[in-house]
């Protein structure tokens, strides 16, 4: 799902933009909307909300989905502006924040916490979360969970005469399931040691601290039959469907297309790493009322539903299912089952531990 690319990137880029970024607070907004009123400073007056979001495919899910039914509801105009992290702390440092609410990776919102740059949330005025039943996990001081999505196996159906592999221990044996592999590179996200400490026995709960050391070991035992180490989300796809590899490692999402298409794809669930976007209020919003209004709206078992038919990302809401096509939630990150058979990614261990994985991804890609 390369629309929410940019904020996977986030562990990539780390904090070191945003100096380039103070110069560069021009913004480009895009959706409906008319100009900014403010009044008052707790934005109660206010006809217009401006919110942040990657834009994209998922930009016009959640206009179709949650700006526009809130609009309609609320006489709230919304505007969308499609930034980066380094923009956005750059204009809240200035206290000139040009956005109310953030939709941004969870793993940003560690960041932002650490820069006090985002507003503690008061839960207090968010009715709908009440009795929301979103996971710990995507409840910090300063964001909720807004939805899930996930890096997850795939495979062709016509490689393994009829078996199919159930596991990222099955992906590792190359003889049981043989043929080229691909995994994800540097470039394009973290890279998956979770898969291959999996791989290696290690249970779903005691992931966490990683044990890099194992990891590459187990990452090297494979590394002769990965074809390639992709660095976008269409990639996969494309080394899937011309048989230059048999599995591959992939952002859900990405192969719903040419699965529909006909062509003998499928994905494995088992081991799925979820990671799960978020919203927050910025320090200085303009537009505060209006604010906690949105995420409270976007909150709505129905409203989440209605964004998970549009959009391949997994509602936080475990409501949502109840009013979700049977066809649409057996293909979701967050559905019961899935919940139970994936992980989520530990963002703090990842955001400490960053610089020192990827420089000795470098060493080994390179060896």
């Amino acid at each position: 799902m390369s629309d929410v690319r940019i904020d996977r990137r986030v562990f990539l880029r780390g904090v070191g933009g945003v100096a380039a970024g103070i110069a560069a607070t021009s913004l480009t907004a895009c959706g409906t909307g008319t100009s900014r009123s403010v009044g008052g400073g707790d934005g109660s007056d206010s006809k217009t909300l401006v919110v942040r979001n990657s834009g994209g495919s998922y930009g016009d899910a959640n206009q179709q989905a949650i700006y526009d039914p809130f609009t309609k509801e609320t006489g709230i105009q919304v505007k969308v502006v499609n930034i980066e992290y380094a923009q956005m702390l750059a204009q809240i440092k200035q206290g000139r924040p040009q956005f109310d609410v953030i939709d941004d990776s969870m793993a940003d919102f560690v960041l932002f916490k650490q820069e006090g740059a985002t507003q503690d949330l008061d839960y207090d005025r968010l009715k709908y979360f009440k009795n929301s039943g979103i996971a710990k996990a995507l409840v910090t001081s300063n964001a909720v969970g807004k939805n899930y999505w996930a890096s997850v196996m795939a495979y062709r159906t016509d490689a393994f005469d009829g078996k199919k592999p159930a596991s990222w221990a099955d992906f590792w044996d190359t003889k049981a399931f043989p043929g080229s592999r691909a995994l994800q590179a540097l470039d394009a996200d973290l890279p998956e040691l979770e898969f291959a400490l999996l791989a290696d026995g290690v249970a779903l709960d005691k992931l966490y601290p990683l044990d890099v050391d194992r990891a590459f070991k187990v990452l090297s035992e494979i590394k002769g039959s990965v074809r390639k180490f992709w660095d976008t989300g269409a990639l996969p796809g494309v080394l899937l469907a011309r048989k230059e590899v048999v599995a591959s490692s992939v952002w859900h999402g990405r192969l719903d297309a040419l699965i529909k298409g006909g062509s003998p794809l499928a994905y494995q669930w088992n081991g799925a790493r979820r990671q799960s976007n978020a919203l927050g209020i910025p320090k200085g919003a303009a537009n505060l009322d209006a604010a906690y209004k949105l995420i409270d709206f976007a909150l709505r078992p129905e409203v989440q539903a209605a964004y998970a038919e549009i959009y391949p990302m997994a509602p936080s809401v475990p409501g949502a299912y109840k009013k979700l096509s049977a066809t649409t939630a057996a293909n979701l990150g967050s559905s019961p089952a899935h919940l139970e058979s994936g992980f989520d990614l530990d963002v703090e261990w990842w955001i400490k531990n960053q610089d020192a994985v990827s420089k000795r991804w470098q060493e080994w890609t390179h060896a």
